[in-house]
């Protein structure tokens, strides 16, 4: 096995599973203010509805591609492990969610309609990968910077008497439904460096799994597929002279009558 191919199989069968699953158990942590002691906190029902939404997201955006990671001619062992590998970016995903949302509270729903109606809204926008991976981290970027540190610094108690004057106003305001939950400040460290561990996963995770080769053919028919049938059939014509400046060297009746062709072969009947 050539060094390439060694190092796409470490990073698909050992680094990428242990980076997601790393995600996955350290999102629900936190640390306690009064003892120091570490809180596990499982996921709501809500990151799972939405990492489902994330999942899809992926998929559009082919972040993802399904069947070049599932496929009838690729042996069992590795069905299995590509899908272990998406199920835990699933469970990745929801923790990376429940890393950035407050524990309860008006605060949790507003932050978990935030999310969803992001995440809603992307189904129906056109993403390629990086589009999608560049909005994701500004999405967990700013929950991240809202919740570890905007509202944390809010309920310190070693707070200046301004932020704690600030979050008995926003308290009264939502009519004591806040309820922020305190955490030691190691609890943002831990949720940064989950947050980083989950970024450079995805960037890690290949729509292809196979190779950049293959991946890159992938967006060359996507490309190809968005084009119209002039464009296409110019396309053709560049492949079938060698080059492009060949292609564009061709007459203009070369166009027309490999056009005329065509509607020939379309339109002649065939001999009884």
């Amino acid at each position: 096995m050539s060094n390439p191919s060694r190092n796409r199989a470490l990073v698909r069968f050992v680094l990428l599973p242990l980076l997601l699953l790393t995600v996955a158990l350290l999102g629900g942590l936190r640390v306690s203010y009064d003892d120091r002691a570490f809180i596990f906190i499982a996921p709501p029902l809500i990151t799972l509805i939405l990492s489902v939404l994330l999942m899809l997201l992926f998929v559009r955006g082919h972040l993802v591609e399904l069947r070049a990671w599932v496929r009838s001619d690729y042996p069992l062992l590795v069905n299995v492990s590509h899908t272990l590998t998406l199920l835990s970016l699933f469970f990745a995903s929801a923790q990376a969610f429940n890393s950035v949302l407050p524990e309860t509270g008006l605060l949790f729903w507003l932050f978990s309609f935030f999310f969803l109606w992001t995440l809603w809204n992307n189904q129906f926008s056109n993403f390629d990968a990086r589009h999608t991976l560049r909005s994701l981290t500004a999405l967990f970027g700013t929950a991240f910077v809202l919740k570890h540190m905007f509202l944390a610094s809010l309920y310190a108690p070693e707070g200046s008497w301004l932020r704690r004057l600030a979050g008995v106003v926003l308290e009264g305001i939502s009519l004591g439904t806040l309820d922020a939950q305190r955490f030691a400040p190691a609890t943002g460290y831990i949720s940064f460096f989950t947050l980083a561990l989950y970024v450079t996963s995805l960037i890690l995770l290949a729509p292809h799994p196979e190779g950049a080769r293959d991946e890159e053919a992938l967006q060359v028919v996507r490309a190809y597929q968005k084009l119209d049938s002039r464009e296409q059939r110019i396309v053709r014509e560049a492949l079938k002279a060698g080059s492009l400046d060949e292609a564009e060297a061709l007459p203009a009746s070369k166009e027309a009558e490999a056009l005329a062709e065509d509607d020939t072969v379309v339109t002649q009947k065939p001999e009884r």
